[in-house]
């Protein structure tokens, strides 16, 4: 007789809001109040151990409802999957809800049913680390390169990046990985803050901040810009001033700008030595990123928290339309696309910084980014994870920083489970904070 097959047994949502707009937290030139959500789900599980698999995608607010009933839409895929089987090949959860035809057909691969899907697929994965015992970075990193090439999507992509060469990669990457583990757990990964620059802080507060982050080790700094040149020109003259010559700052337009625009006014910002110009038009302007990054150098451009999928990755990079590839952990499909983008970027050998801060968003991301240094690129050189002190005290393994660097999580899974008393605050419309402040703003009414 067959053993019990362990089952999924309910596929949960939530949809949760933090109200970081009334302190300006986030805002920049595209996004001016933003309420840090996260749409939430979390797989159970009829195991013994009672283990659970949680995933998230990240929205700044309004429409995060919309986000929920998309995953909404997956539960049949999942109820009643074998846990078993589900572990040992997260990809076959992502070929078959990204090849859904009828799903399919609300993307193809992009926008709110992809991000979705990503949720899922992640929630798999911290699922997967949770019953190997692992955090997400050693599973990955622990894994047979041929294994890890069975669970990346080549279509598409082939034509830059065939299963071949992805082999070739991951086995050279494999090379002095213990060397590099110890390095990592003896000093963690480095990371550079936008705490000083979101566009709503007073020149006081960025000075501040900016400040404080040099204290705490940070090499690097970013501002937010593109609403006003002239506010600009003032913030990044004070930053300069507070962090001095030798750190680098960066700038982040977040898709504000024309092209025309974009060379403009990085041109104009040049005297404060930008390290890079961050989203400087349309995520989907392939070749428009390519007419900055020729027009601005030597600022580099960096782009990829919105980039779609990894076609558009592809295209970004066999245009030579960036300087550096920026990858968001729960924007395209889940770890499996993800990791088809770090093997195109290590294809390339162009630099991975991955897009974080948000909700959760470090928690998820440190994972991939160090994943990439002890198998795949080897290196931390000009790679840097973006950090926001924002939010991690909801979560149950929030990261731990230290000296600038992100420490490498030792806890099993993909750190994304959140607190259960967090849940039950910032459930939105009902939970405990937004009924209250609910009944505060009919009291000021009445």
């Amino acid at each position: 007789m067959s053993a019990t097959r362990t089952r999924v047994t309910a596929v949960d949502t939530y949809d949760i809001r933090f109200p970081t707009s009334r302190e300006l937290d986030g805002s920049d030139a595209m996004n001016p109040d933003p309420d840090y959500s996260a749409a939430y789900v979390v797989l159970r599980t009829d195991a013994a151990d009672g283990l659970e698999g949680h995933g998230f995608v990240f929205t700044i607010g309004r429409g995060n409802d919309v986000q929920v009933a998309a995953i909404d839409a997956l539960r049949p895929y999942l109820l009643g999957r074998a846990v078993e089987e589900i572990c040992a090949d997260p990809g076959s959860v992502s070929r078959e809800l990204i090849g859904d035809s009828q799903l399919r057909w609300l993307g193809p691969e992009k926008g709110v049913m992809h991000m979705a899907i990503g949720a899922v697929v992640n929630a798999v994965w911290d699922l997967a680390a949770k019953r190997a015992d692992k955090p997400l970075w050693q599973l990955l990193a622990d894994a047979e390169p041929a294994w890890l090439v069975r669970q990346v999507d080549f279509r598409y992509i082939a034509d830059a990046l065939t299963p071949q060469d992805a082999l070739g990669l991951l086995t050279r990457g494999r090379q002095g990985a213990q060397e590099r583990r110890a390095a990592l757990l003896e000093r963690g990964f480095p990371g550079y803050t936008t705490s000083p620059g979101w566009l709503g802080y007073s020149d006081e507060k960025l000075t501040r901040l900016a400040k404080q982050a040099i204290a705490d080790g940070f090499t690097q700094i970013k501002l937010k810009v593109g609403a006003d040149l002239a506010d600009d020109m003032r913030r990044l003259r004070a930053a300069r001033a507070a962090v001095g010559p030798e750190v680098r700052v960066a700038i982040d337009a977040n898709q504000r700008w024309n092209v025309d625009e974009a060379i403009a006014w990085t041109t104009a910002l040049a005297e404060f030595s930008p390290y890079w110009i961050e989203e400087p038009t349309s995520p989907d302007d392939i070749l428009g990123h390519a007419t900055v990054r020729r027009a601005v150098a030597p600022v580099k451009v960096a782009t990829g928290e919105h980039v779609q999928n990894r076609v558009v990755f592809k295209q970004l990079l066999q245009a030579g339309a960036i300087d550096v590839l920026q990858i968001d952990a729960a924007r395209v499909g889940g770890v499996n696309e993800n990791l088809a983008i770090l093997l195109l970027a290590a294809k390339f050998g162009v630099p991975v910084c991955p897009h974080a801060g948000g909700v959760g968003l470090c928690e998820l991301v440190q994972h991939l980014a160090m994943f990439d240094y002890l198998a795949l690129s080897g290196t931390t050189q000009d790679r840097v994870i973006e950090y926001v002190d924002h939010l991690h005290e909801h979560f149950v393994t929030p990261v731990v920083m230290r000296e600038g660097h992100y420490t490498a999580p030792t806890a099993p899974g993909f750190s994304a489970q959140m607190k259960a008393g967090s849940i039950a605050e910032y459930h939105y419309p009902d939970g405990a904070f937004w009924a209250a402040d609910r009944a505060r703003q009919e009291g000021r009414t009445a």
